[in-house]
């Protein structure tokens, strides 16, 4: 009775933690959809292969969400039309290099000011990387479906055309550029979101119900016992971030708790690869990838964590 108080305990905290940033993230996309229907101008963000990731890391520092708020937005950049690159640099390095996150980190480690620079500077490495990486595959192969589908529907049919659409007539409208969208109603956007967070949501609640169990039947203190360790530490702080799956508002005052028995290495681990894969995140993703590239994705993140945080062992220890 005690095992299941517990899982019961972490899961009601991990949700009430992640709740109100995938409402935000959620009421974000939301108004987007409202102001700027069709998305014209995330069609203009840059496309370039550098460029790309890096004007999406610069939307986190305007749309405060956590990992778990930033795949609705993500999503709909992506359904808007925004460049695959964009959307992706967004989702990967927009849970680190929002202000909420940077403030925490600092509050938590201001003796520390290798860390202040080195978390937002790994984060957007990572997300450069896993944008760099995702792309080699076409879009068929990495998006998922009816985000597909909804993302052809924005593009000009110069790029996309009305068979790939999967609507219309052959042989209607040639024009370079669908018909420029209206501005739905209030009540439509809030319906569409309401939905959108109810599905997102219920994902949520099965990845915070996993993290929970997998939590507690692997306890923090089997994983900190190789802390000392330069390359196990960081192996054990990157499956620590995985099973422990806290927002990425919050992870380093988690963090400071045993700061002072790793190395710094594995803390500047469990700070990056947190907020990109984690057990709560893989339903999530769900709604953005496929399970291949949400697979990519993971296997990719660790390797570029793995070998960052051998990095910083070597160059501070």
């Amino acid at each position: 009775m005690s095992r299941l108080a517990t899982i019961w305990a972490i899961f009601q905290g991990l949700l009430l933690e992640a709740l109100p940033f995938l409402l935000i993230g959620v009421l974000i996309a939301g108004m987007a959809r409202w102001i700027a229907p069709g998305g014209g101008w995330l069609q203009r963000l840059p496309s370039q292969p550098l460029l790309a990731p890096l004007t999406g890391a610069a939307l986190g520092f305007a749309l405060p969400a956590c990992e778990c708020g930033n795949v609705p937005v993500a999503r709909r950049l992506l359904a808007s039309g925004a460049p695959l690159g964009s959307a992706l640099g967004f989702l990967f390095a927009a849970p680190v290099l929002n202000p909420i996150v940077l403030a925490s980190t600092w509050a938590a480690f201001p003796h520390q000011p290798w860390l202040l620079a080195a978390r937002p500077l790994a984060a957007l490495l990572l997300a450069l990387a896993l944008s760099a990486l995702l792309q080699q595959w076409p879009e068929g192969q990495l998006l998922e479906p009816a985000l597909l589908e909804e993302r052809r529907l924005s593009q000009p049919l110069a790029e996309v055309g009305l068979l790939e659409r999967r609507t219309g007539l052959v042989g209607a409208a040639t024009a370079a550029t669908p018909p420029k969208p209206e501005r739905p109603s209030l009540a439509t956007v809030l319906d569409h979101s309401s939905r959108e967070f109810l599905d997102l949501a219920g994902l949520l609640v099965l990845g915070s119900a996993l993290a929970a169990v997998v939590q507690t039947l692997l306890p923090r203190t089997w994983l900190l016992a190789v802390g000392g360790g330069p390359t196990l530490s960081v192996l054990s702080l990157m499956l620590m971030a995985v099973v422990v799956s806290v927002c990425s508002s919050v992870d380093a005052f988690l963090a400071l708790g045993f700061a002072s028995q790793i190395t710094p290495g594995a803390l500047l681990a469990f700070l990056v690869l947190g907020p990109v894969v984690d057990l709560k995140l893989l339903g999530l993703f769900g709604v953005v990838l496929q399970p291949r590239a949400i697979a990519l994705t993971a296997a990719g993140a660790c390797v570029v964590v793995l070998l960052i945080g051998q990095w910083v062992n070597l160059w501070l220890l």
